[in-house]
């Protein structure tokens, strides 16, 4: 019997759970102290009404043998399936139902879509990073290889001609740094995988905290369905953390080494996914109707809100920062040179302000700090003024 030795390749212990130990240490050593997590994007605001009365309904449904449901579609409901791609048209990104692929998370998928993918390929991955692009490759045995970012491209990397890829990720509006790629970029990057004959794998999960004039879509690319599968998200933009539904659109047309990848998917969904429930699916469904989408622009405005106090204090210390306008982070550079994790004890020690320490995102993370708008306002001002206490 043999395992699979690449997961002894992995760091020992996920970037979240160093964190929460980190965490529980300080506050089990001081329970005095009021600790304001701003590390982890949770959301704090409770589902839109709008997704509460369809799925109270789904459960009233349940309960009627008429209209009782077993085992969901293999991809999801139509009727999901169609309000997602609904979504997508209105924006101008052309997607057919059939193309669109429910699941439990953006998270799951973005790690199971490497199935239909064969071990060894080269992978280009932004850095810094959501470890998850990272530790799933490694488990898969493939070739990783970086495309920096730092202040100078405004940690918006752009392709390399000179450097080979298989696979793609982009994550824009950006996790960790809430940097957000312009149309013309996102071009380049279409342009570059089609040039390699590579798939670029877009995580689209913050696209609805976008507020300017920029693609909230790969699709909205021209040449985009012939290079890219996008995962997108209601965890962050519906508040679906707690309750899960996510989506991955495959397009019809994307083939490469002879295969159809939407197929690969389909057979890969079919064999080894059972489908959300169907009460989950109809909150789904009304988080993206017109009075579910009105509903949760609410929650959106109240975390950009919390984003903008944080960049203002941020700039009033004369820190450096990239985020905090399209996206629900803000990423700083730590003051007095000091390194990730070191700024991660001060800010829990002396503020009791929990971050995310850029290191754990990778080597270009190092000396800066992720800061989530998810907290509550209260929380966000109160945070913001012990880090201006402890730094002004």
């Amino acid at each position: 019997m043999k395992v699979n030795k690449n997961y002894a390749n992995l760091k020992e212990s996920y970037l979240f759970a160093t964190i929460g130990k980190k965490v529980r240490e300080y506050t089990a050593a001081n329970p005095d102290k009021s600790v304001i997590r701003m590390g982890i994007g949770d959301v704090t605001r409770p589902l839109a009404p709008a997704v509460i009365g369809a799925m109270q309904k789904a459960v009233s449904e349940m309960g009627v043998a008429e209209t009782f449901r077993g085992y969901g579609d293999d991809y999801g409901y139509d009727f999901l399936r169609t309000a997602i791609s609904d979504y997508y048209n209105k924006k101008g990104a052309e997607i057919s139902s059939a193309e669109v692929f429910v699941s439990d998370g953006a998270k799951s998928d973005v790690a199971n879509i490497l199935d239909i993918f064969a071990s060894g390929n080269t992978v280009l991955v932004p850095d810094p990073v959501y470890p998850v692009y990272v530790d799933t490759n490694i488990m898969a045995g493939n070739k990783i290889v970086y495309a920096s970012g730092n202040i100078e491209n405004n940690f918006l990397p752009m392709p390399d001609e000179n450097v080979q890829a298989d696979i793609i990720y982009i994550c824009s509006p950006n996790n960790p740094t809430g940097a957000v790629y312009s149309a013309e970029q996102l071009k380049k990057w279409v342009d570059y995988a089609t040039a390699q004959n590579a798939v670029i794998l877009y995580d689209s999960a913050y696209e609805a905290f976008i507020c300017e004039d920029l693609p909230t879509s790969i699709f909205q690319i021209e040449g985009a369905k012939n290079c890219a599968i996008e995962f997108g998200s209601l965890s962050k933009s519906a508040g679906f953390t707690g309750t899960r539904c996510a989506y991955t659109i495959v397009p019809t047309e994307l083939e490469r080494d002879g295969m159809n990848l939407h197929k690969l998917w389909s057979r890969r969904q079919n064999t080894k996914y059972n489908q959300l429930p169907y009460i989950i699916q109809r909150g789904a469904e009304a988080a993206l109707l017109p009075e579910g989408l009105a509903q949760s622009k609410t929650d959106i405005d109240y975390y950009m809100q919390n984003a903008k106090t944080i960049s203002d204090a941020i700039s009033e210390l004369g820190i450096w920062f990239s985020g905090g306008k399209n996206a629900p982070y803000v990423w700083l550079k730590c003051p007095n040179n000091l390194k990730s994790w070191d700024f991660f004890d001060l800010l829990l020690e002396k503020a009791n302000v929990v971050g995310t320490p850029g290191a754990g995102f990778g080597s270009q993370g190092e000396g800066f700090l992720r800061l989530s708008a998810f907290a509550n306002h209260e929380n966000t001002v109160l945070a913001m003024k012990r880090v201006k206490d402890i730094l002004g």
